[in-house]
Formats: structure tokens, sequence, C-alpha cells
């Protein structure tokens, strides 16, 4: 899972401009960016995304623009062994090779990127295969030296209760590229004054969950302190792929809630599933800092299944 929707994005909105793609295709030790992180690089010198951080970037658009003025597609080599690994290479550690191809119907081909919104959009994942050797991308399965890129769903935060706490982790997630939506039935909890520019259902719920059927990169986590909001909102949760699930209060409230949940029907291996108390042990103190402790847990969450 990597953070590729600026890329995608600025792909669509530069479609007819020449330009090519570097994507990280392998890494070794403490590469500063995972495989299948993109830059891309427009003719006229833009480009969106990164492959190092900023170790290696000026190499790879300068390669760019040899690859956009007709150079074939090549594998860049970078790491700490490199004569000039403080100029091009890596000097935090770490070994990456970058791919870098045009954007073109023999690289990567403009419609890729369509292909990729649209399955996202969908709640679907896509997998691009690329042939190393030509430099060339396909949906289709490739032969020889491949290198498969998955481009997962886009993640979403459900949090269940519109609560102060809430507020809080609605703007600590957006910049992660979590997209959030906030479930609470009570109207004076759930207004835009309270969450704007942020999608709000008034659904109960278990059927608010039912229906966006959250997969393996979407999280539900319950706020309300309300167990006849709180309850069927974690059994809906548990019912699907939910890649993290969890729930705000005490312990003691906590072990309270696995006995109610129990009762209901809900099997061992679901509730073990539920992260209760909610969040990481940070010592937090104010809805902020419990919003930054649950931010971390399911950033942590989604990223050990990926």
């Amino acid at each position: 899972m990597t953070d590729n929707d600026g890329v995608i994005e600025a792909a669509r909105g530069w479609a007819g401009a020449p330009m090519a793609l570097a994507t990280v295709v392998s890494t070794w030790g403490s590469a500063p960016r995972p495989r299948g992180s993109h830059v891309l690089v427009h003719a006229d010198g833009r480009f969106e995304g990164s492959v190092s951080g900023g170790c290696v970037e000026a190499d790879i658009l300068a390669t760019a623009a040899e690859v956009i003025g007709g150079a074939p597609a090549v594998v860049k080599h970078y790491g700490v062994a490199d004569a000039a690994a403080w100029e091009v290479g890596l000097p935090c550690g770490g070994e990456i090779a970058v791919l870098v191809q045009p954007v073109a119907a023999h690289g990567f081909d403009p419609e890729l990127f369509d292909r990729i919104a649209e399955a996202r959009a969908a709640g679907q994942g896509i997998a691009v295969n690329t042939d190393l050797d030509s430099g060339q991308s396909s949906l289709r399965p490739v032969e020889g030296a491949a290198f498969v890129n998955r481009y997962d769903p886009p993640r979403r935060l459900l949090i269940v209760g519109a609560v102060q706490i809430a507020q809080a982790l609605v703007a600590l997630v957006r910049p992660l590229g979590i997209e959030p939506v906030v479930i609470d039935p009570r109207a004076r909890f759930l207004t835009p004054e309270r969450f704007p520019d942020t999608q709000l259902d008034d659904r109960w719920p278990d059927e608010a969950i039912a229906a966006l059927a959250p997969g393996g990169t979407s999280a539900v986590v319950t706020l309300s302190h309300d167990t006849k909001i709180d309850d069927p909102a974690l059994i809906a949760a548990l019912s699907h792929r939910t890649g993290y699930v969890a729930a705000l209060g005490s312990r003691r409230s906590h072990a309270a809630r696995r006995e109610r949940l129990a009762a209901a029907g809900v099997s061992d291996a679901d509730l073990a599933r539920i992260d209760g108390p909610a969040g990481l042990a940070i010592g937090a103190v104010g809805p902020a800092e419990i919003a930054l402790s649950i931010a971390a847990a399911m950033v942590k969450a989604l990223r050990d299944r990926a």
C-alpha cells in the first residue's frame, strides 16, 4: 500500500502532455520509500510524488527528462556503496532500484491511470504488471523479469459517534490519505458545522456500515460511549474484512463489551480483532492525544495487513 493518490490525480490532469513515470521496483534495508512508490515527471519540469524522500530525486528527474526526450526505459540502482552516494545515493542507508519509463503506449500507457482510478473509486484493487526488460506496463501478466504493483482501494475510517474525539480524528487522518466518514443517528451531534467538508451518515451504525462494506483498507472506530450505537456498529464491522476495528473505553468497560458481544453471538476470534481500549498506549490525555493514539494504531494495523 503506497501513497500514490497525488500521482494518479496529476497524471489525469496532465493527460496528453509528454511525461515519464519513475517507480521503486525493489528495496533493501532502510529504504526511504516502499516498493511501488511513484514520481511522475512532466516535460516542463513539474513533478508529483517521491521515490526516495529527496535523496535521489534530482538524478531521477534528469533521467526522466532523457526518457521524455526519447531515451529507452531504464532501471537505476542507488545505495550507500555508490561512489557518489552523498550526491545521488542513499546516505540514510539501504538500496533501491527505480524504473524510469515513458508515459506512453510502449511504456506506462496513460489509460492505466484511468483504470486505476476507476477501480479504486469502485472500492476494488487492481494490479499493473511491468516488464522490466522492455519497460512496458500492462494489466495482463508478462513474461520474463516482471514487477507487479498493486493499487489498493482508498483507505477509509468510519467513525461511529460524532463526539469531540471524532473532530480531532477527522483532522488527523486526512493528511494521511485516509478518508473519514462520521456516522451518528443523533442529529444534534452530526452537523456540518461540527464536521465541515466531511461525509456524514445519519443512519444507525449497523445499517451504515453494512452499506459502506468496509474491507481490508478500511477501519471502524466506535466513540459514542452509547452501547445502543457502538455495539451494533462493532458487530457489523466484524462481519466484514475490516482492516482495523477499535472501541473507545476503559479496560473494565471493554471487558463488559466483550461479554455483551459474545452473548450476541460474536465469536472469540472476532472479539480478538477489536482493539480495546482503542489506540496505542501513549498515556494520552484529552481528545487530541486520544485521537492521535487511535490514528497511530490504525495506521500500524493497516500497514501490517498490506
